[in-house]
């Protein structure tokens, strides 16, 4: 006997509360300061593409994005709880950011070394032209 997935409702920038994002964050194994609340509503209120995934009233899945809809998007957080990882929303989430921002956008992210390996599965190429200026926190 299979065990059937559960109905996932897929959000488009709808109105997330830190707190939830958050909870989120911590049950997916992301590392974001969801100690800092006022931190990560200020992330989800400058993040102008934001995809949600819900079963049921929960929150289960969250991609967040900022993107000029015309060359590039960054993929700042993708995030799945892990009850509910290994079941195709986190490749559907970004399948819905690529759909928003179209063709002619590139989808760059910055990965942690744990997902090194999830990105070229769907379709992401790793480059080696990037540079960055870490934060401080």
């Amino acid at each position: 006997m299979t065990q059937q997935r559960p109905t996932i409702e897929y959000r488009h920038n709808f109105p997330l509360a830190a707190a939830q994002v958050a909870a989120l964050f911590d049950a997916s194994g992301i590392r974001r300061p969801t100690d800092d609340l006022m931190r990560i509503e200020r992330m989800l209120a400058n993040a102008n593409l934001v995809i949600s995934a819900w079963h049921q009233d929960t929150l289960v899945g969250v991609c967040r994005a900022l993107t000029d809809f015309s060359y590039c998007c960054y993929l700042s957080d993708l995030a799945v709880h892990r009850a509910f990882q290994k079941q195709g929303i986190g490749r559907e989430l970004i399948a819905r950011v690529r759909s928003a921002i179209g063709e002619q956008v590139a989808l760059i992210l910055l990965s942690s070394p744990e997902a090194m390996e999830y990105y070229p599965k769907l379709g992401f190429e790793n480059i080696k032209n990037g540079f960055i200026i870490k934060r401080a926190r």
